[in-house]
């Protein structure tokens, strides 16, 4: 039997020799090719088998021009919203035979669109961007070269660049509603980075208190860097009630509050199932919002040019971290 140098991957001329055909034969058999009849297809299938024989998707994409691979770039591993997105992009790609490549732009800026070019060198067949971090600029550039999407509020539409996000200021509004319902007047907002989902949901905020005639209760502090600082530093001004800008930072004012302050978080990530007690949390669904955004790159494979802005509608999950004043979370008189 034909073998390869121990150390060398097999090719498909490996495969060829042993299998007793020519390389072009062997290409149409790994494709599928209903030319090849199935008592040849099978001996090729078997030598590849014993070869251990592995096709090289980055090298058959630059023949085929598709490498069947998405690129997913997001702002930060650390952030169970990001990673649960992206779990909705591996959904849907699996079920079309794709495989996700990530690139993770750790909090920098620069490093976000250094790793957006070097998923497009790879020739990746489209790219889910879960980050506003990234210019303008550079997602149009890239849109003309592949299909791109964006996963949340951009702080401005880039032409050729589809977007997925949720309602940011309605979620924000639930939450304040859910917390002047059960009484609350004094309601403080642990606000985010600046990024355009963190302004929508303090606006949401804001507006919500000017509406209830609370302007002048209005108590927003930013998080910046260190949450667990920033939630002490707030607390330290006597809120009643905390709307904090994602379930992070929500967690962050659990570690820090009393059991009468009621607190509220965003995104209803994993995180807010299995902390105690359990976080109300505005939800935004964010695997479908990764299936929706790969179904996006789907349409523009198959040739839509117009562009396309999905804006989905968040809802509010309540559980142990609210009550009334006066009662402490999850039941009870503190």
């Amino acid at each position: 039997m034909t073998g390869t140098r121990p150390g060398r991957r097999p090719t498909i001329v490996d495969v060829a020799a042993a299998a007793g055909v020519s390389k072009s034969l062997v290409s149409l058999a790994l494709r599928g090719d209903p030319g090849v009849s199935e008592e040849t297809g099978a001996r090729i299938l078997a030598a590849a088998d014993r070869l251990g024989y592995r096709s090289n998707r980055l090298a058959r994409g630059l023949v085929q021009g598709r490498t069947m691979i998405l690129g997913v770039l997001l702002t930060d591993l650390a952030n169970p919203y990001h990673t649960e997105v992206v779990a909705g992009v591996e959904e849907a790609a699996e079920a079309r035979g794709f495989t996700v490549l990530l690139a993770h732009g750790r909090r920098d800026r620069a490093r976000l669109e250094h790793q957006l070019d070097s998923l497009l060198q790879l020739n990746v067949d489209g790219v889910v961007v879960v980050s506003s971090w990234v210019g303008a600029a550079a997602l149009a550039d890239a849109a003309r070269r592949v299909p791109v999407v964006m996963v949340g509020r951009p702080p401005e539409f880039a032409p050729g660049v589809d977007t997925v996000a949720n309602d940011d200021e309605a979620g924000a509004r639930a939450a304040v509603r859910h917390l002047l319902e059960l009484g609350h007047t004094r309601i403080g907002h642990l606000s985010g980075s600046g990024s355009p989902s963190s302004r929508s949901r303090e606006a949401g905020y804001r507006e919500t208190m000017r509406e209830a005639g609370l302007a002048e209760q209005v108590l927003v502090h930013p998080v910046g860097a260190d949450r667990e600082r920033a939630a002490a530093e707030l607390l330290a001004r006597g809120p009643e009630a905390v709307f904090a800008v994602n379930d992070l930072a929500a967690l962050a004012v659990l570690d820090h509050a009393p059991p009468r302050v009621s607190v509220v978080g965003y995104d209803n990530t994993s995180l807010a199932e299995v902390t105690r007690p359990r976080l109300t949390s505005v939800d935004q669904p964010r695997a479908i919002m990764g299936r929706l955004a790969t179904e996006l790159l789907w349409e523009r494979m198959g040739g839509r040019t117009g562009d396309r802005h999905e804006v989905l509608a968040p809802a509010l999950v309540v559980r142990d971290s609210t009550a009334p004043p006066g009662e402490r979370r999850g039941g009870g008189t503190p």
